[in-house]
């Protein structure tokens, strides 16, 4: 890690064309391969990775798909343009991490987030079943009996968000899950609630977006997921919103 760029390795893949997949998608992502560049050939591939042509050919497939090569008869296998990246897809995220990440795709992240999570808690507050406020209770209280640092505070928030995404009803909502895991991740690697105050602003937070949609507030619900998102990027120095903090740490302050 530098002072301007995070790398947050992932576990290696469960299968030698997986693996050879990744290591040349974060190759892609990092610039070592760049767009409109042709690959080395089998040949050399297959020697770096030690796989056969067939593994290095499943490899190359997963990545066409992915949106990050093309190939194309006597021409190559040629890295596409970063537009064609399907950003949404859980590896291509993934290996963003692993290639490292900067204060611009933290930024990213967040600006996709706050297009669709909070009109996701609006709709939620609209739609939502007992059950639905039964699993984000749930996860709000484990993040509350956790550590900020533990592991298990990380798992709940991430629970927490997917199931407002999955109470919104939308299907297409339920799907923006591998960018909320990934940039929660993130967010936790970088400046996750590591003292009292902190520790508990977060949990008051995710508890309005609960009230407001109990209450069928959608409006509430909306700038209560805001106010969480734009937390998320202050603490990882990439924005300047303290009302917020300030908002709830008044609010622990007049407990009794």
């Amino acid at each position: 890690m530098t002072a301007d760029v995070l790398v947050i390795p992932t576990r290696r893949a469960n299968s030698n064309h997986a693996e050879v997949a990744r290591s040349v998608g974060r190759d892609i992502i990092g610039g070592r391969f760049a767009e409109g560049a042709k690959l080395p050939g089998d040949s050399d591939l297959t020697a770096r990775f030690g796989v056969s042509r067939p593994v290095l050919r499943e490899a190359v497939k997963t990545l066409v798909a992915k949106g990050l090569l093309s190939t194309k008869a006597r021409v190559g296998t040629v890295v596409r343009e970063r537009a064609a990246w399907n950003m949404f897809d859980p590896d291509v995220l993934a290996w963003h991490l692993d290639a490292g990440i900067d204060k611009r795709f933290l930024r990213d992240l967040a600006e996709i987030r706050l297009a669709v999570e909070p009109r996701a808690a609006a709709l939620a507050a609209e739609r939502r079943s007992e059950a639905d406020l039964a699993i984000m209770r749930q996860a709000v209280e484990r993040m509350k009996t956790e550590s900020g640092t533990a592991r298990a505070f990380a798992e709940s928030d991430l629970a927490f968000h997917l199931a407002v995404a999955s109470a919104s009803g939308n299907a297409f909502m339920r799907s923006i899950g591998a960018v909320i895991e990934v940039a929660l991740r993130a967010s936790f690697a970088l400046s996750a609630p590591d003292d009292d105050l902190e520790h508990d602003v977060v949990v008051i937070a995710h508890e309005r977006i609960v009230e407001a949609i109990a209450a069928g507030s959608g409006e509430e619900a909306a700038a209560a997921m805001t106010n969480v998102i734009f937390n998320g990027l202050r603490r990882q120095g990439a924005t300047d919103r303290p009302g917020a903090l300030a908002a709830a740490g008044a609010e622990i302050a007049a407990r009794p």
